[in-house]
This record gives structure tokens, sequence and C-alpha cells, in this order.
């Protein structure tokens, strides 16, 4: 297999992109994502793909609650915000409406469909991300949308390379 082949299939996929927030106590953390999946029918379940390069990462090993925000085409710039910044200097929501979701995690004030699930488990396979299967536990779908993929996104900056490894507690949190 060469890397040529398995990029190109992966690429055809061209994945929606969502914007994942957690929580612990105070410490707010957020990230786009394009690794995501729901796992199963009966019962409800979703798994969510984390960089380990990522603050959100850190924060969500120790939070019980993620909050999974379904972007629409029209969101490239919720996406930037989340895609680019590192939540390890910057504050992503010091200037972004925010409520409260089931287990405290920060809902985007307004956002039409979202999904808030509780982790279950966490899968380490020693690459670059990490894999939370999780149980949906609250939803909203107010409207249709036509997803935001990939590929729209693809000229975005990521706040951290893929390469980039961080140990628990967050910098933020050290503070």
């Amino acid at each position: 297999m060469t890397d040529d082949a398995f990029g190109g299939l992966v690429a055809a996929l061209d994945p929606p992109l969502i914007v994942v927030t957690t929580a612990v106590g105070d410490e707010q953390a957020g990230c786009l994502v394009g690794f995501h999946a729901q796992s199963s029918i009966t019962p409800e379940r979703y798994c969510v793909w984390l960089s380990k390069a990522n603050h959100t990462y850190r924060v969500a090993l120790r939070a019980d609650h993620l909050a999974l925000h379904f972007l629409a085409e029209e969101d490239l710039p919720i996406a930037a915000h989340f895609g680019t910044l590192s939540g390890d200097t910057v504050d992503k929501f010091a200037d972004l409406p925010t409520e409260r979701g089931v287990g405290g995690v920060p809902l985007l004030a307004g956002w039409p469909n979202w999904l808030v699930v509780r982790r279950s488990a966490l899968l380490d396979e020693g690459g670059d991300h990490v894999c939370l299967p999780a149980e949906a536990v609250a939803a909203r779908h107010d409207k249709p949308f036509t997803p935001l993929r990939l590929s729209q996104a693809g000229h975005l900056q990521p706040g951290h390379g893929n390469e980039e490894r961080h140990d628990p507690p967050t910098e933020r949190a050290a503070r």
C-alpha cells in the first residue's frame, strides 16, 4: 500500500466538519473535527476522534460530555475560529455567546444543529488521534443544512500540527 493510495481514497470521502466543545470546571475547550461518525443505531452512539495535539483533547480526557456542533456550508468563519486558533494560548469562547448544555458543555448560543454525548470509553491505538465512543444524551435539529466539508475548509492552517504532543494538564489549566 502507498501513502498516495490511502490519501486518495480518504480524500474522496470529503467528510463533513463539526466543532466539538467540552468543559471541566471553568476550563472550556473546542476544536474543529473532521473524524466523526455514528457508530450504533440502537442504542444511539457516536464516535469522535480528537487530535492528541489539541487543547480540546487534553480537556476531553477529564470530561464526561462533549457537544458536537454540525456545521453548514455558510459556517466557514466558525470553522476557521475553532480550527486555526490554539486553545493553549487563546480562549476561543471569549467573544462567543454560549449556553450550558447537559454535563456542563458549552453550546454555541442559538446553534441550530448539535448533539451532546456522554463519553463511554477512549481508544488510543498509538496514532495521532484518539477515538471517543459516546452515548447520545441530547440533540437539537432545528433546520436542514448542507454540511461544510473538508474540501471547503482545506485551506485553513491548523493551530497545531498532527505531530505535536502535550502532556496533561493543559497549559492554560496550569496557570
